[in-house]
């Protein structure tokens, strides 16, 4: 296979790790705190995780790690959707594997959890890793959705462990996948199974996240990505001067990258679900807004401009929010008499004359494409799929409308050409930059630490994050500490919850005081694309979030 100079360049790039982990390995030994608890819901978790509720956060430090030496066989999980740095993960995992008893096996479960249900293996050895150490994806052994929740499901896997041998796991994944991961290290200490489990904190949309988990990894290299796309639209639109780019940027639940990505590339608008939801924002004053600011920058002379929004944006707004709960609810209920319908004025008819009068006034005032995508084919759960709303396009068309009607009163005088983008799985599989191909790495070594010193049920820490990877922090974390009690499919369930953008965090207060600058000047950034060779403070550049919240 031919390979691109900058492939042949990544494989031979060696990550960097915190002092401790560079270490010989069988020096390295573990350092015991107090014993933790969750922030809430303490009760309800400690009945559910009784033998893994209340452990230590762990740190490493010199000492004698003589036990880490013994023979021991890991298996591999990787879980959900792609993030930049999992290759680097399993690499880190396999090289202090082999640094600690070169007989020991790294064994990946192929397609995600469905793989150690099914017991579809591949042995990950030297040679076969060498093609994949950093570089993005998933394609190692691949990844699944499949979540692993039920009791059945655990005997499952001790069974196919241990025919495998394997007596530790290492589940590379999000806030669901670790939570099940939690799960699934307390039935087997309550049956004894002698399988340790330790978790990755992975996800680009950076919602795993809290005052132990600095950052999930994907999420630096994701937003660079993005960045460089957007600053080069920015460069584009300040050229041509003649066109509005709304961007749509990956994220449902939380709007950590359209925020990252309006910190380091100043764009005119940039919204945040999170504000939209507290404020109780319409949509009508979603699109006043942006009308507003396209009008200042027309009276300027300034009829371009760069718009970023989070792709679940439409769930945050209240009276969308309620029209998608009604519709969902409507669709399952009345799932046989719609699907007989065939044309889309039919369709729309049974619709309106099924929602309620609120309701039905949203959907009538929404184009019409974006009426369709709401009543698309629903995911497994019966939810209407957000990322298949072109928000971006609903708010040209509405923001296009509103200054029409500006014009004909004579208070709009400028241009609104607008162009639609959506960036998302542009950045899930890039290249990892310096910092996740070094995070990630750091986050492998330190799961085998974990495991190799039986900490089962934790996450595996790298902290201290906007120093030199030299003094990055290394250790774990209780999974049950980070949990709390959620209404899940009509029950109460344990999940680590996710984190939102924190309208008191220092992040999102910078923002909101320069915005108003940013959106009638031009203000641009130009970050570039990711670099991997030249000077540190270029090319190990971490996000603008962790740097404010770290007063870097």
């Amino acid at each position: 296979m031919e390979l691109s100079p900058l492939q042949q360049a990544r494989y031979a790039y060696q990550p960097k790790l915190p002092a401790i982990l560079r270490e010989k390995i069988d020096t390295i030994a573990i350092a015991k705190g107090s014993e933790t608890k969750p922030a809430t819901d303490a009760a309800a978790i400690k009945d559910l995780f009784p033998h893994t509720y209340g452990l230590p956060q762990v740190a490493f430090t010199k000492g004698d790690g003589s036990s880490v030496a013994k023979k021991i066989n890991v298996g591999v999980i990787l879980s959900g959707g792609q993030a930049p740095g999992g290759h680097n993960v399993i690499s880190g995992l396999f090289d202090a594997l082999k640094n600690a008893n070169p007989e020991s096996k790294l064994i990946g479960f192929l397609g995600g959890p469905s793989g150690i249900l099914n017991d579809e293996t591949r042995e990950i050895t030297a040679e076969f890793l060498s093609g994949y150490r950093n570089t993005g994806g998933f394609d190692i052994i691949g990844s699944g959705r499949t979540k692993l929740e039920t009791e059945a499901q655990f005997d499952v896997c001790a069974k196919v462990c241990h025919t495998h041998g394997i007596s530790a796991l290492v589940i590379i994944g999000g806030d669901d996948s670790n939570t099940n991961a939690a799960v699934l290290a307390e039935y087997f200490l309550k049956t004894r199974a002698g399988i340790s489990v330790v978790g990755c904190p992975k996800t680009i949309d950076g919602d795993l996240k809290n005052e132990f988990i600095e950052i999930s990894f994907g999420f630096d290299t994701a937003t660079k990505t993005y960045n460089e796309l957007i600053g080069n639209l920015m460069r584009d639109a300040n050229s041509s001067k003649k066109y509005w780019h709304f961007i749509k940027l990956m994220g449902r639940s939380a709007s950590h990258i359209a925020l990252e990505c309006a910190l380091r590339t100043q764009p005119n608008a940039c919204l945040v679900s999170e504000e939209v939801e507290a404020h109780a924002t319409s949509l009508g004053e979603v699109v006043d807004y942006l009308t507003d600011i396209v009008a200042k920058r027309a009276e300027k002379g300034l009829n371009y401009g760069i718009v970023l929004i989070p792709e679940g944006l439409v769930e945050f707004i209240p009276e969308v929010k309620a029209l998608i709960a009604e519709l969902n609810t409507l669709l399952a209920k009345e799932a046989a008499a719609y699907s007989v319908l065939t044309s889309w004025e039919t369709q729309s008819e049974f619709v309106t004359n099924h929602l309620s009068a609120p309701s039905a006034m949203v959907f009538k005032d929404l184009p019409s494409d974006i009426q369709k995508q709401l009543l698309m084919d629903r995911d497994p759960h019966g939810n209407v799929q957000v990322s298949r709303i072109e928000t971006e396009k609903m708010l040209i068309q509405m923001v296009e409308k509103r200054l029409a009607d500006k014009k004909a009163a004579g208070t709009f005088a400028g241009k609104f050409s607008a162009l639609n983008h959506f960036f998302g799985y542009e950045g899930r599989c890039a290249f990892p930059s310096n910092f996740d191909a070094d995070y990630c790495y750091s986050l492998g070594y330190n799961a085998f630490l974990l495991l190799a010193n039986g900490c089962s049920g934790y996450i595996s820490s790298v902290s201290n994050l906007t120093a030199p990877a030299t003094e990055w922090k290394a250790g774990g974390i209780p999974i049950t500490m980070m949990m709390n009690m959620e209404q899940r499919h009509g029950e109460m369930k344990p999940v680590i919850k996710k984190a939102l953008v924190d309208l008191d965090g220092k992040p999102f207060k910078y923002f909101s005081s320069k915005r108003e600058t940013w959106a009638v000047e031009t203000s641009f950034v130009f970050p570039g694309a990711i670099q991997y060779y030249g000077p540190t403070e270029v090319c190990d550049l971490t996000t603008r979030t962790l740097e404010l919240e770290h007063d870097r």
